[in-house]
């Protein structure tokens, strides 16, 4: 079985995660992908043998839309994603237009930040290829993955920095990842 098949027969099994999928779909988003920890984390969690939903602390949403890229036309966004989800998934789904995270990304975490062309190119931007994997629920329920560094890092539980992005906050990343999972093997930039 490829990696992209496990992958995605892992993540299936989270009754959590699907509806969020099924949703996020439902809306209709341009360029919708479901990346970071609700993904990384489920495959880290079924590796390592500890239950699929533990420790998900967030949906992370994103979409591209560079038609507007003011934080009002994203709010209005967040505000329709947040409306289409009941409680507790309504507090954990967290919706980013990917087209502006270039005006904030440096005074929240302390590094440059290009423009991207669309969401798969955002994935491509994370700390480590281990996160850059992310998810979109098509329409006939076929999923797309996005994994511009390939999944052997992640179903290998091996944690390196990103080779295309400052890595400032990788050691600071990388010693909670290992706290959290003894089972990674942590590489240095």
């Amino acid at each position: 079985m490829s990696l992209e098949a496990q992958l995605e027969t892992i993540l299936r099994r989270s009754e959590p995660l699907m509806h969020v999928l099924e949703v996020v779909r439902d809306l209709d988003l341009p360029d919708p992908l479901l990346f970071a920890g609700a993904i990384y984390q489920r495959v880290i969690n079924d590796l390592t043998g500890r239950p699929l939903d533990a420790g998900i602390k967030d949906y992370d949403v994103a979409y591209f839309d560079a038609s507007d890229v003011s934080y009002e036309a994203e709010d209005v966004v967040i505000r329709r994603a947040a409306a289409a989800f009941e409680p507790p998934l309504r507090e954990m789904v967290e919706v980013r237009n990917q087209a502006r995270v270039h005006l904030w990304f440096e005074s929240h975490f302390g590094e440059t930040y290009a423009p991207v062309s669309s969401s798969a190119e955002a994935v491509s931007r994370f700390m480590s290829p281990l996160h850059a994997v992310a998810v979109r629920l098509e329409a006939e329920d076929r999923m797309t993955i996005v994994a511009p560094f390939g999944l052997e890092d992640l179903f290998s539980l091996t944690m390196r920095p990103n080779p295309s992005r400052p890595n400032r906050n990788y050691p600071a990343v990388s010693i909670k990842a290992k706290a959290r999972w003894p089972e990674l093997t942590v590489l240095e930039g």
